[in-house]
């Protein structure tokens, strides 16, 4: 599928910046303004494609995919939540909970993977491993525990305090200036201080600053700190590819997903009341759901039918899921705002999920039209809505650069762990 890249190499090596949440357009647009000198540079040797991200398009999932290569039902993680199927309670799946095994780690290849999301708590591993969201603690994010000792020493932030959006705007750039730097000091020291084939640093402060502010992203109140921090990320990008080059290592960037300003957020559960599907209970969360309820949401917006035999008070029968399934999916389809339909595509489980875990996969996706961000939130008194955030995500917004080699037709994040693999395996 990969075609052999320019140079075969004794000890062959590769560099991957993640840049999280950052869209093939907008780097497009920084590039032609001139704030992304440096990856207009690369890009006149190297490739960059608009990539797909994962269906769920969120961080957990779709890094997932890209550290294993595979499918949702194949690795088993779905999203940032799932609910007990007994109690209801919500669950909060971690790296531990995985079902398949990075493609660094099945290949034996010594790697340093800093701030990948979904990878907390660190586990021991051929190299150096420090998490990324949701790490709650640095010693449990860190393996091994001298590299636990240098980013103490240094004062490593494991993610911006995005609170202060909200509160203090001001202070939260200050913040994520700050947390940004430390994450620079903490990968450019790791690739120079350790032994490794493979090495990922992950930026993860972008979708930060895009969730609160992408309305600012081309012009508006905040656009003066969008191109002064996109210019110190492009200064960082270039350093990072001139060590790769020295390093005679193939040079990649990619992100997880992309963004796009937010019209409405779309609360889906309140759609499943209004129409008959839910019934809470006024009890927090989930946990009110009875035999009368049909169907319920879990963010962003993957639609679970209340089965029997799959979960403890589920009602729906065998007979009656594919009638149940239909009707949501045209209901759904009829959702529109100020005239503007909200959804773009339904998916049903068969059609994007595939692997020995697919029991446990959504059995409706929604993938909205862009400016509506979908929700499973509880509770709300209105279908649509607005808050603080600004921006988000998109599934075929995504971008991939590649110094070298063929890239694939149509790239998808979950490609980018056979074309790592295919360079790593090359040798004179």
């Amino acid at each position: 599928m990969f075609g052999a890249f320019k140079k075969k190499r004794k000890n062959p090596k590769a560099v991957v910046i993640g840049l999280d949440g950052v869209p093939y357009s907008l780097i497009r647009e920084y590039m032609d303004r001139g704030i992304m000198p440096e990856f207009a540079r690369l890009c006149q040797t190297g490739q960059l494609a608009r990539m797909k991200s994962s269906l769920p398009e969120v961080s957990s999932v779709a890094w997932t995919n890209f550290m294993t290569g595979k499918n949702p039902a194949e690795h088993g993680i779905f999203g940032f939540m799932e609910i007990n199927k007994q109690s209801y309670d919500y669950i909060f799946p971690n790296f531990a909970s995985l079902k398949e095994m990075p493609f660094w780690d099945k290949e034996n290849i010594k790697t340093v993977a800093i701030n990948i999301p979904q990878t907390y708590p660190a586990r021991p591993m051929n190299g150096v491993v420090v998490s990324g969201f949701v790490a709650l603690d640095l010693k449990k994010a860190t393996y091994p525990e001298s590299v636990y000792n240098y980013l103490r020493s240094i004062e490593y932030r494991l993610d911006v305090n995005a609170r202060l959006a909200a509160e203090n705007p001001e202070a939260f750039f200050e913040d994520l200036f700050k947390t940004f730097r430390k994450r620079i000091q903490a990968i450019e020291y790791l690739y120079d201080h350790e032994e490794w084939q493979l090495f990922i640093g992950t930026v993860t402060e972008t979708d930060r600053m895009h969730h609160f502010f992408f309305d600012s992203a081309l012009v508006g109140n905040h656009f003066d700190i969008f191109e002064k921090f996109y210019r110190e990320l492009d200064q960082f990008i270039g350093k990072m590819a001139k060590k790769a080059v020295d390093d005679n290592a193939v040079f990649l960037t990619c992100s997880d997903h992309g963004f796009t300003t937010i019209k409405r957020e779309v609360y889906l559960n309140t759609w499943l009341v209004e129409n008959g599907y839910l019934n809470l209970g006024g009890q927090e969360g989930l946990k009110g759901m009875d035999s009368r309820v049909k169907a319920f949401c879990l963010d962003p917006s993957r639609i679970y039918i209340h089965s029997s035999g799959r979960y403890a008070k589920g009602s729906v029968n065998a007979s009656d899921y594919r009638t149940l399934v239909e009707e949501l999916a045209q209901g759904l389809k009829t959702i529109t705002f100020d005239g503007q339909p909200v959804i773009k595509e339904v998916y049903l489980k068969d059609e994007i999920f595939h692997g020995g875990l697919k029991e446990d996969a959504p059995d409706l996706y929604l993938l909205p039209n862009y400016g509506f961000d979908l929700k499973g939130a509880l509770n709300k008194p209105s279908l649509f809505g607005t808050t603080h955030f600004k921006g988000m995500h998109t599934y075929d917004d995504a971008h991939f650069f590649l110094s070298e080699g063929e890239m694939p037709n149509n790239p998808k994040i979950e490609n980018i762990a056979a074309v790592l693999s295919a360079h790593l395996k090359i040798a004179d």
